[in-house]
């Protein structure tokens, strides 16, 4: 069961195919993948958490461009999925159906904040907004800031880019916040490579596509830890 639903995530193939290779029919790996997601997610607690040593961020982060006091790059994500029950809420800004992911991401690679419950439509900082990540850097529960594109608000403790940097200064903020900002995007790709299912329509229903994508995530963070 672990193995067939491996072979979905990494595939991104129909499950009918899937069932063909391992000898099983497609409704049966439908509920092989469905019930090893949850099993999985239901661990994301395990896998998936903000970092207590935050001091070791900031200094790992600094090297990367000497942007101080970071402990976490955000962004969001589209994962496209099948027409779903919602409608057009779903539809994103480029035109198909997608659930728009939020993440955080550490400075060795991993995700430590992911929130996935959002149709495609919504905007990232309203996502943002209304997490408890947001919260808990409202309540100076975290000591650091975060790094995020122009579609979120600039805060103490998060810092977008310069829209029209004038200075020089201006123009080496905007720099080193892009070069450190970017690892998230590279993560995002990394993900996306690995388990291809991210990368085409999800063909499930929408619960099952919310638990699916939280358990990839989880089996990022896994293998990141393993080094695989």
């Amino acid at each position: 069961q672990l193995l067939s639903t491996l072979w979905f995530y990494a595939t991104g193939q129909f499950q009918m195919s899937d069932g063909d290779l391992i000898g099983l029919n497609q409704s049966t790996v439908s509920r092989i993948v469905h019930r090893i997601s949850r099993c999985i997610a239901k661990s994301k607690s395990n896998f998936i958490k903000f970092p207590t040593n935050l001091q070791r961020e900031k200094e790992s982060f600094y090297v990367i461009a000497g942007f101080p006091s970071v402990v976490g790059a955000i962004d969001c994500t589209h994962v496209a999925i099948s027409t779903p029950g919602g409608g057009e809420v779903f539809r994103n800004r480029k035109g198909y159906y997608s659930i728009n992911v939020q993440a955080i991401r550490s400075f060795d690679r991993q995700f430590t904040n992911v929130v996935v419950r959002w149709p495609g439509s919504t905007h990232d900082s309203r996502i943002f907004e209304n997490s408890i990540i947001h919260d808990r850097f409202e309540n100076d529960d975290i000591n650091g800031m975060l790094l995020g594109d122009n579609g979120y608000a600039c805060k103490g403790y998060l810092m977008t880019p310069l829209l029209n940097p004038s200075s020089d200064a201006e123009r080496r903020y905007n720099k080193s916040h892009i070069k450190t900002r970017s690892r998230i995007e590279q993560s995002f790709g990394v993900l996306k490579q690995r388990f291809r299912a991210l990368r085409i329509p999800l063909r499930t229903k929408l619960d099952n596509s919310l638990v699916i994508i939280v358990a990839i995530f989880c089996l990022h963070n896994f293998a990141m830890t393993s080094r695989i």
